[in-house]
């Protein structure tokens, strides 16, 4: 048995359900919680089609397609298994001969440098007018005028569109990945850590800037017009909600509103996921987000800036850490190439995972109530507990879908009162070590503090957890958790954010906190990049603290050493 291959620990029961293996191959591989993307019960529907993993033989192409175009053997197919209602993933390892893993390594290294170089034309040239085209394609449809059997034909459209959007993310991701992950190494050898490097490798401009510099246009149209900041101020959002077409300026500030919603409301708090209402469906989150920046006077071009010099500070002290005329060529390369691909870490999420998956929610929304009118279902939103097959069956014949669909969410229901473990199956030295990916999720780190607590058999600690850096700085304040959309909203200034997980929708609660603990992440997802876009002191990839840490406690969030305590 090679190294790589090493089975360094296994686990194949939980005794709070049974886990069925469909086989030993199965159980080989290491199958990890994916609370980066989906760290809720899983809806049906969503994975059934909506995952870029192999769900079944069926859908999970996209991903295969990633390993195949780009030729290292490092992964052939990206696969999903649901255990106690929850999403886990698991990376089959490649099955390159011998003979050719040194020369597709070799093509691997070639090709993508010219990826990073010229990826951003291609981008906003051809990638984006051709997202945006299907964005619009898959809603723009007449569903109350057409029959069942024509909105299927729809559906299947849509749904391949969003396969054809996922080719377009994995070229993106993985060229993407790579670019960063040499800047990584480059910037490492020079002696950089994690809280220089990811100072650096920030984006400069991109739609999550552009989202919250037309939020702060609102916030300053508010503040021009005094009966508006007046009922912005001393008034709930539901309230201000209700009265603000009728308030002297509120006729425009509706426009600007709307406005929002079409360009940047294709979002909802859980990307991954059909069940969670867009802003482009309730702008609830818009107004509450304007409320905060006229109550603190959010200044948007502050903000940026001190993003923009903290970086620029940054890359000149890595660059005065390097004396060798030949190093520091090939360390300004590595970071030119890096930078330049930042962008796309927002902007991706932007058109394809917020922007399809919520067009697609939107669409399908529309089919429940096509078949609430038809009497299969009581609820628009029951069509989500129902597979992609049950659909097809429902529409075109007498197959009854009612029952099934309250005993579906009744199931998700029962599965948001178990805690999921980190993984299951087989875990390999090749899994933790070697397959690139899972460092997005905290790995090695989250299975070696895991293995250390069972080897040490001493008691968890109750008030000191150890994560990993996300951004630097030390902050003390009264600890608010989050594990519902709705919770976002009462998350008060000066507050440490502590939930499982971040995505791009949640960007606009980062003016207001003081620090950020996740559960789930490493020192290139989420929650840590955009917490260096707003020096906002983070520690990621905890593990458990949604479990000790509770709301109104007095917690100290060190993002440089990667440790949180309570500490009242």
């Amino acid at each position: 048995m090679s190294d790589t291959s090493k089975i360094l620990a296994t686990k194949f029961t939980d005794e709070r359900f049974p886990i069925e293996w469909k086989d030993e191959a199965e159980k080989s591989l290491m199958w990890f919680y994916d609370d980066l993307h989906c760290p809720n019960p899983i809806s049906p529907l969503y994975f059934d089609i909506g995952g870029w993993w192999d769900c079944e033989g069926r859908w999970g192409t996209d991903c295969a397609y990633m390993y195949q175009r780009f030729g290292a053997p490092i992964g052939k197919a990206w696969l999903a298994k649901k255990i106690g209602g929850y999403v886990y993933s698991a990376v089959v390892p490649p099955e390159t001969d011998a003979d050719k893993i040194g020369p597709m390594f070799d093509y691997y290294t070639k090709v993508m440098p010219i990826y990073a170089d010229t990826f951003m034309d291609r981008w906003e040239k051809e990638y984006v007018p051709r997202l945006r085209e299907m964005q619009g394609k898959i809603i723009d449809f007449d569903f109350e005028h057409r029959s069942l059997p024509e909105i299927m034909i729809h559906m299947e459209d849509a749904l391949d569109m969003k396969s054809e959007a996922f080719r377009i993310h994995w070229i993106i991701n993985l060229a993407q990945f790579q670019a960063s992950t040499n800047f990584t190494n480059a910037a490492k050898k020079a002696g950089a850590d994690d809280v220089l490097i990811g100072k650096i490798n920030v984006s400069p401009k991109d739609r999550n800037w552009d989202s919250l510099k037309a939020l702060w246009a609102m916030k300053e149209y508010v503040c021009s017009v005094p009966a508006l900041t007046k009922l912005f101020k001393e008034n709930e959002v539901k309230d201000i909600y209700a009265k603000v077409e009728d308030t002297e300026g509120g006729a425009k500030f509706v426009e600007m509103m709307n406005d929002y919603r079409e360009e940047y409301g294709f979002k909802a708090m859980y990307t991954h996921e059909f069940i969670y209402k867009t802003w482009y469906e309730d702008p609830t989150p818009v107004i509450e987000a304007v409320q905060h920046y006229v109550k603190t006077n959010y200044d948007f071009n502050a903000e940026y800036e001190a993003c923009m010099t903290a970086q620029k500070e940054a890359i000149e002290e890595l660059y005065s850490r390097v004396t060798d005329p030949e190093q520091l060529a090939e360390l300004k390369y590595a970071l030119e190439l890096s930078v330049k691909m930042a962008p796309l870490t927002p902007d991706h999420h932007f058109y394809i995972d917020q922007g399809i998956y919520s067009h697609l929610r939107v669409m399908f929304v529309q089919i429940g109530k096509k078949f609430v009118k038809h009497g299969l279902l009581d609820d628009p939103e029951d069509i989500f507990m129902l597979k992609y097959d049950e659909i097809r069956c429902a529409a075109t014949s007498d197959y009854p879908v009612k029952e099934l669909a309250r005993t579906r969410r009744a199931e998700m229901e029962a599965a948001k009162k178990i805690h999921p473990q980190e993984w299951y199956g087989t875990a390999t030295e090749w899994q933790i070590y070697n397959e690139p990916y899972k460092s997005l999720w905290g790995y090695p780190q989250k299975f070696e503090a895991e293995m250390a607590e069972k080897a040490s058999k001493e008691e968890i600690s109750k008030t000191v957890l150890k994560g990993i850096p996300g951004c630097p700085g030390v902050y003390e304040g009264i600890a608010h958790l989050v594990s519902a959309p709705s919770e976002l909203d009462s998350v008060q200034s000066g507050e440490v954010l502590v939930c499982k997980m971040t995505n791009p929708a949640w960007v606009v609660a980062f003016s207001k906190i003081g620090a950020l603990v996740t559960d789930t992440g490493g020192a290139l997802s989420h929650p840590a990049v955009v917490a260096r876009e707003f020096h906002v002191p983070c520690v990621v990839g905890t593990r458990r603290a949604t479990q000790i840490i509770r709301n109104g406690d007095k917690i100290r969030v060190d993002g440089s050493k990667g440790i949180v305590e309570v500490i009242g």
